[in-house]
């Protein structure tokens, strides 16, 4: 079994299924365990109408609405690392995120920030969220993706982020794959794949 405070979460919130396919991706090249961040009502193509003043999503950004959360994460004590993902809104990260990190304990966790937004940063939206953290956590990283981001390139990423973590560890549950074998084997799948699709291509009269 895992030590306490020994294993990896990507937790995500997603209004259209942009996130949510970065974060999916995200979990499985880092074998990490996959968490979806939702409100207790959900949202409606309305409610994330953001051309609409007074759509919900307007509404709980600029009236500093609270957002009541469907779940929490009950095992979150046993996380060191968390991929904390999420779109920008207005350059900065929806309430709802901010309800997630309120709702948990963040000591001793290392936090990487991963957000989609078609043009707004992510700078400024974890400026926001490190005060909530209280001094109890780090934010090690911060960085936006376009909806189109090969699984490769999230490897690249997210594997020297985990590596010096993972090298210290000396323990991990039996039958789970260490995370940066997953990564190594999943640059080198799609290293092959790339090359069978030039060779195709190439081939063609």
């Amino acid at each position: 079994m895992n030590k306490t405070n020994d294993k990896v979460l990507v937790a995500y919130f997603s209004a259209e299924g942009h996130t949510a396919k970065i974060a999916k991706d995200l979990a499985q090249v880092t074998g990490a365990d996959l968490f979806e961040i939702q409100p207790a009502e959900p949202y409606t193509a309305a409610d994330i109408n953001w051309k609409n003043p007074m759509a919900r999503c307007n509404r709980e950004q600029f009236a500093k609405k609270e957002v009541v959360l469907a779940g929490t994460v009950g095992n979150f004590g046993e996380y060191k690392v968390v991929f904390l993902g999420f779109p920008v809104w207005y350059f900065a990260a929806p309430k709802i995120i901010e309800a997630f990190v309120k709702a948990h304990d963040w000591t001793g966790k290392r936090v990487m920030l991963f957000a989609t937004s078609g043009g707004s940063d992510i700078a400024k939206a974890a400026e926001k969220l490190k005060p909530l953290l209280n001094g109890k956590g780090e934010i090690d990283a911060a960085k936006r993706f376009f909806i189109r981001t090969e699984p490769e390139a999230l490897a690249e990423w997210a594997g020297p982020l985990i590596m010096p973590w993972k090298a210290k560890s000396q323990e991990r549950e039996p039958g789970r794959p260490d995370m940066m074998d997953v990564v190594e084997e999943y640059r080198d799948q799609f290293n092959r794949i790339r090359t069978m699709d030039e060779d195709f291509t190439a081939k063609k009269p």
